[in-house]
């Protein structure tokens, strides 16, 4: 999007929180705030902000502070309202100590922030892209919990009691752990109580990682219908599975809300940021942009360099060339990002290879 100041006559900044949002008017050409107002977190209270900006009259943007969190529901409520509305990622705000905080200067603050920005991003938006979100939100906490269970059983097992520690004995894998534990019959075991107390915990833990588990397949197995039947031409690239085609979307969310293959880039935090100064020319990592989103970037580099023989080939010369291997997959990243880029813009438009 280009500058605020330049296509709308009116901001209105909101702070979000779990009950109330606070809106601030701000006269874009002036930067003068001409009402603050707080409203109910509900429809009604949307609607009596709707009704304020209706007032004033003019071309206006909302610009709302955590439009994917606090605000996803007056986000969703203005843009069915046909609205412009602009997400903030953090309003500039000066530090607590020494400096005035409040809800309204915090939404005072959003407008300018966002008349003063030179690129403005859209909240991401669609049914598919909510649900996904959800749905790798909820496998994700799986996943780490059994991961968390599995972490526990093992450590149990190396403390527990000899009498315990010897039906392990030999089986050193997780998963053979696992299935042992999960077979334990404390009831019918004799012993002193941290005997049975241990193989009771055993047993719990191993039921528990199993649950998790079948939790978090049910999640894939739903997220995989969802990707097929919104985007399924992701899935047919070398390296996209369902998590990482989901990932994906649900960082791009729909055309047009990064401005080019660049920006999307930056999103995965994928693109090199520019760190020269005279006659030194360098570059730093981007450590910075969405995490999950580079994870699923970084997932699919290894696959290719694994499966994809262009791939390996592009590996291989950037070896000769003297590149060590993060370095390599820092390139490949960029490429991937430019090409998933290309793909969900424009589906019928192909992948280049690195």
């Amino acid at each position: 999007m280009p500058m605020l100041a330049e296509t709308v006559e009116l901001v209105i900044g909101v702070d979000t929180h779990t009950d109330t949002h606070t809106a601030a008017v701000v006269v874009a050409a002036t930067g003068a705030r001409v009402q603050t107002l707080t409203v109910a977190a509900d429809p009604h209270g949307y609607d009596e902000l709707l009704a304020t900006a209706e007032r004033h009259g003019g071309l206006r943007a909302f610009a709302v502070e955590g439009a994917g969190g606090y605000g996803a529901g007056l986000t969703r409520h203005l843009t069915e309202a046909g609205e412009v509305v602009v997400e903030l990622d953090r309003p500039q705000r000066p530090a607590r100590r020494g400096g005035r905080r409040s809800d309204p200067l915090d939404a005072e603050r959003a407008a300018r922030d966002a008349l003063s920005r030179a690129q403005l991003a859209r909240p991401k938006t669609g049914a598919e892209r909510a649900a996904l979100q959800s749905l790798l939100t909820a496998r994700r906490s799986a996943v780490e919990a059994a991961s968390t269970a599995q972490r526990q059983l093992r450590a149990q097992v190396i403390t527990a009691p000899e009498a315990v520690r010897a039906r392990f004995r030999g089986h050193r894998s997780t998963r053979a752990q696992i299935s042992i534990a999960a077979g334990l019959r404390p009831a019918n075991s004799t012993g002193d109580v941290e005997v049975l107390t241990t193989l009771r915990v055993l047993r719990d833990l191993a039921r528990r990682i199993r649950a998790l588990e079948a939790e978090a397949a049910e999640y894939e197995k739903t997220i995989r219908r969802v990707v097929a039947s919104w985007r399924p031409d992701l899935l047919e690239l070398t390296g996209v599975g369902p998590i990482n085609a989901a990932t994906v979307l649900t960082a791009w969310s729909h055309p047009g809300r990064c401005r080019d293959e660049a920006a999307f880039a930056m999103l995965a935090g994928a693109a090199p940021i520019p760190a020269s100064s005279g006659r030194t020319v360098r570059y730093r990592l981007n450590r910075s942009g969405d995490r999950q989103l580079n994870r699923a970037l970084h997932s699919i580099v290894l696959s290719r360099q694994r499966y994809d023989q262009a791939t390996r080939d592009y590996t291989q010369r950037r070896h000769t060339e003297g590149k060590t291997d993060r370095e390599i997959r820092r390139c490949l990243k960029r490429y991937t990002a430019r090409q998933l880029f290309r793909q969900l813009e424009a589906s019928t438009q192909g992948l280049d290879e690195p």
